[in-house]
């Protein structure tokens, strides 16, 4: 029996008792600062944007396999490098990325070549030379490997995934079969990791360490086997995935944005690992009606966009959804995709079939944000788009987090824009997407 006296309230009991996810009080939203300059120029897909000192923007267009530098108003650009003869620089024929280097030089890592450009402030290309580690090119070149320098010039990026445990697999391997392999084997698929590595490589020793652990979206593997003995094999998709994210800061800190209680914990210049107080968020309990609902939501969406729904693979938010949780689909057997005439046992990949996990596996409370949402201002914030809880008129809402690791602000952006980079005097970039194209705005924060 709880006995309550003068000094005990049964408020405060109750208090203590209940969930620690109860909403706290945040900072009320306000709206982003104006706009002032847009492209002509339109894109399909900005990975990210690299503001220069001198107002320049050096923009990697991914869909478009080309690197442009803008002047300030965002009138004219010239090319730095792309996939046609236009350049003696080429993009390569996979999506690159653009990392910023010392003072206003920048860096193009292209995964084709096994290559990084150094651009420096005019756009030119100064010299090439080779990734630090080979077998990791595909990350460093991937926007997913967000790639940077932290303070003591290391390059920092998300390794590949391994399978196979410690010290044994290779990166991306998928099917592995018996003896070796061969055209009947049946094919063995490991538990892919729902967690990743985050590394850093000096670049003049190639030294590699692991500066921390992400937690990302569990991949779920589909076996089914039709009338024929054809098996096909596919990856089931969660649209509201929990998971970590991380950026590095002006200062060169870097910081992992947790996603199951939301706090960041830093790795600082120093060395030192500072882990900071949770971040007060509306968390929203999905009872088993609302976690249906929400998958219905999703494949309504996607039916909706049909060709033009974003892919799982690009770590973008597709509406009323997200996650990045690659895609597979692999058929093996009669008259499988890829097999030979009148219907081999040769595997086959066939186009991917965007299924979702059953609801009953989706979280009970909804998480803060996706993959790819969590980016770095030049003022020292970490800038984290939300998932929102409620129905908001307008645009995304981010959480601003100061260096400390505490929320001090919640900014709103116009509708169907999206944050692509910042700029020097409290500057921002913004993907402005209308349908299937989209430009580049630049506005101010306040």
């Amino acid at each position: 029996m709880i006995r309550f006296t003068h000094a005990v309230r049964p408020v405060a009991i109750l208090a203590a008792l209940s969930s620690p996810l109860i909403a706290q009080q945040r900072p009320a939203i306000r709206q982003l600062g104006a706009v002032t300059a847009k492209s002509t120029e339109t894109f399909n897909n900005i990975a990210s944007v690299r503001a220069l000192s001198n107002g320049s923007v050096l923009v990697n267009d991914v869909q478009g396999r080309r690197v442009l530098l803008f002047d300030p108003a965002l009138s004219k650009f010239t090319i730095v490098a792309d996939s046609t003869s236009a350049t003696a620089n080429a993009y390569g024929g996979r999506q690159g990325a653009l990392v910023a280097y010392r003072g206003d030089s920048s860096i193009f890592a292209d995964p084709s070549s096994v290559s990084m450009l150094v651009i420096d402030p005019a756009g030119k290309v100064t010299r090439v030379v080779a990734i630090p580690r080979a077998e990791d090119a595909n990350t460093i070149g991937s926007p997913v490997g967000n790639a940077s320098f932290d303070a003591s010039g290391r390059l920092v990026y998300r390794a590949g995934l391994r399978f196979g445990g410690p010290g044994g697999g290779g990166t991306r391997t998928i099917i592995a079969g018996p003896g070796g392999g061969g055209a009947n084997a049946i094919p063995q698929f490991p538990e892919p990791p729902d967690s990743a590595l985050i590394v850093r490589v000096d670049l003049a020793t190639r030294k590699l360490d692991t500066v921390g652990v992400i937690r990302t979206p569990k991949i779920k593997l589909e076996t089914r086997t039709d009338e024929r003995g054809g098996i096909s094999i596919s990856s089931l998709i969660n649209p509201l995935p929990v998971v970590d994210d991380w950026t590095i800061t002006s200062d060169g800190a870097i910081a992992f944005v947790r996603g199951k209680d939301y706090h960041v914990d830093f790795v600082n210049p120093d060395g030192t690992r500072v882990s900071a107080a949770k971040i007060p968020f509306d968390w929203q309990r999905m009872t088993d009606e609302d976690k249906v609902a929400f998958i219905d939501s999703v494949k309504a969406a996607r039916e909706r966009l049909g060709a033009n729904a974003p892919t799982p693979l690009t770590g973008a938010p597709p509406a009323g959804g997200g996650g990045s949780s690659p895609n597979v689909q692999i058929f093996i057997g009669p008259g499988g995709p890829g097999g030979g005439p009148g219907g081999g046992a040769r595997p086959g990949i066939g186009a991917p079939q965007f299924n979702f996990i059953p609801a009953n596996e989706l979280p009970d409370y909804k998480p803060p944000f996706f993959a790819g949402s969590v980016r770095a201002d030049t003022e020292g914030n970490i800038w984290v788009r939300t998932i929102p809880t409620a129905a908001i008129a307008g645009g995304p809402v981010y959480d601003v987090i100061n260096r400390k690791g505490e929320l001090v602000e919640r900014v709103q952006v116009p509708a169907n824009h999206t944050i692509v980079g910042f700029g020097p005097n409290n500057s921002v970039f913004l993907l402005n997407r209308d349908g299937t194209t989209a430009t580049l705005e630049k506005a101010t924060v306040r």
